[in-house]
């Protein structure tokens, strides 16, 4: 109910100002490090809102430690995603490393794991896979794109957080798509 709610009435009742979150692609050799929030489930990078005063770059960092337990460095800006419709956001992605700290969850991002590059689970939000690309493309520049989130975005999320729950978080992860 409260996704509904900061999705499609907060932003056309409350404040017209822009939401800004930073994310993490956080890297380690050929994998990357994915969370899965406690309100909407499905795999997605760590990260969050920036507070006032707060850089992007010190928000990410806050952040990260926060859901994660790792200390990192930020190594690249990948780009700015601005996303409108559902729930409209704007999403500074950076590419970071970790540099100290140990993999923990939290009461925030209950589950927390690495995954190799190649094998992404099925239950990763999609808007995450265009800037998880954009992060493996040689780009001289922060890329900005733009996306808008509407009724098919909804239903993909919807589908991804109920399989989640039904399968109490493991819906989507290598191991679960073994045959019996």
């Amino acid at each position: 109910m409260k996704i509904a709610w900061h999705g499609l009435v907060s932003p056309r009742v409350g404040k017209r100002e822009s939401v800004i979150v930073s994310q993490a692609i956080i890297l380690s050799e050929q994998r990357v490090l994915l969370a899965v929030r406690r309100d909407l489930r499905g795999w997605e990078l760590p990260g969050g809102h920036i507070q006032a005063g707060e850089s992007s770059e010190d928000g990410l960092i806050r952040e990260v430690r926060e859901e994660t337990g790792h200390e990192i460095a930020i190594e690249r800006h990948v780009g700015d995603y601005v996303r409108t419709g559902f729930r409209p956001y704007t999403a500074s992605v950076f590419t970071c490393r970790v540099t100290g700290g140990a993999l923990r969850p939290s009461f925030e991002t209950p589950v927390v794991r690495w995954f190799d590059i190649a094998e992404l689970p099925d239950t990763l939000f999609p808007w995450f896979r265009g800037p998880l690309a954009d992060a493996f493309t040689a780009r001289p520049e922060p890329v900005v794109r733009r996306d808008y989130q509407g009724a098919a975005a909804v239903w993909a999320g919807f589908k991804i957080d109920l399989r989640m729950r039904l399968s109490n978080d493991r819906a989507g992860l290598p191991e679960s798509r073994k045959p019996l």
